[in-house]
């Protein structure tokens, strides 16, 4: 039960992400966020693979 509440306090800066959003107007976050968050996803899980050379070249 500890576990679920720990994962939910952390899982809750999304949803105030979307609320500070979605009160203030601010829709071009969203875009920038989910490239930000899809690039990380990316190099997390090409880490150590043979793609990494081709990684390096995009930055």
């Amino acid at each position: 039960m500890g576990r679920l509440k720990n994962l939910k306090s952390k899982l809750a800066i999304f949803g105030e992400l979307w609320m500070f959003m979605k009160v203030r107007k601010k829709w071009w976050l969203g875009p920038i966020i989910f490239v930000l968050l899809f690039l990380g996803l990316f190099i997390i899980l090409t880490q150590g693979s043979a793609l990494a050379p081709f990684i390096y070249t995009l930055f």
